[in-house]
């Protein structure tokens, strides 16, 4: 199994649930986060003074899938989030040792 954590613009994100949706793919975690990266953050005036503000508003999306699915679930978020901008965010894939579904006790993807 693997860990999917995707970084992405707030504004793509109901773009992404609705294709995952499509895909079969239901259980997801999704957290508001801050960060920066090579967008740097942005400018902005505040009562006449000039302030970078450096952490941007991002979404994270978590997902674990089985290993089979880890090539499509990555395209099908890169082509939902892609502007072509600088900010549109990362993926990261992690391997994942075991899950347990706590209310069945199922273990492995069975739980997934």
């Amino acid at each position: 199994m693997k860990k999917i954590e995707a970084i992405i613009r707030p504004g793509k994100l109901e773009d992404i649930k609705e294709s995952l949706n499509k895909y079969n793919v239901h259980g997801l975690t999704i957290s508001q986060v801050m960060g920066c990266g090579l967008q740097k953050g942005r400018k902005e005036i505040f009562r006449g003074t000039e302030i970078t503000l450096n952490l941007l508003p991002k979404i994270k999306i978590e997902i674990v899938v089985k290993d089979d699915f880890v090539d499509e679930i990555i395209k099908l978020i890169v082509n939902e989030a892609k502007t072509g901008e600088v900010g549109d965010g990362k993926i990261f894939v992690y391997n994942v040792e075991d899950a347990i579904r706590i209310r069945t006790g199922e273990q492995g993807e069975a739980a997934v």
